[in-house]
């Protein structure tokens, strides 16, 4: 198989497992891309490489954003503390990019990844 179609492959699969998910299952695939995304920015500021820092956490920044704009704040006490987990995580990453912290952003990505194991055990029930 060619890498061409190997990739085509591999796009047409995440397509179909977006399209099929429930909506707690996209909630923790926004999750994962934002702890990858962070991941990467994280070793890009611990190896000096600046606009690829910057590059990997505006990707996640605009999936927490995203996040934290589509909460149904009509739900009540839950989702108004992820509206600030999400208010915070945004404030952290941007001193992250200023103090050029790798250190920051694995706290964002660790507070994330308690806050994505929670809506695994809800997207499974």
């Amino acid at each position: 198989m060619s890498t061409y179609a190997a990739t085509k492959s591999q796009s047409a699969y995440r397509a179909s497992s977006i399209l099929t998910a429930t909506h707690g299952q996209l909630v923790v695939m926004l999750y994962d891309g934002a702890s990858r995304f962070l991941s990467q920015a994280s070793v890009a500021m611990g190896e000096r490489e600046v606009v690829a820092a910057h590059n990997k956490l505006t990707r996640a920044e605009n999936i927490i954003r995203h996040l934290r704009n589509t909460l149904d704040l009509e739900q009540g006490q839950i989702a108004e503390r992820l509206q600030s987990i999400y208010t915070f995580a945004l404030g952290h990453l941007r001193q992250a990019r200023l103090d050029q912290s790798p250190g920051k952003v694995d706290e964002v990505n660790e507070l994330l990844g308690k806050l994505r194991e929670s809506w695994a055990a809800i997207a499974a029930e």
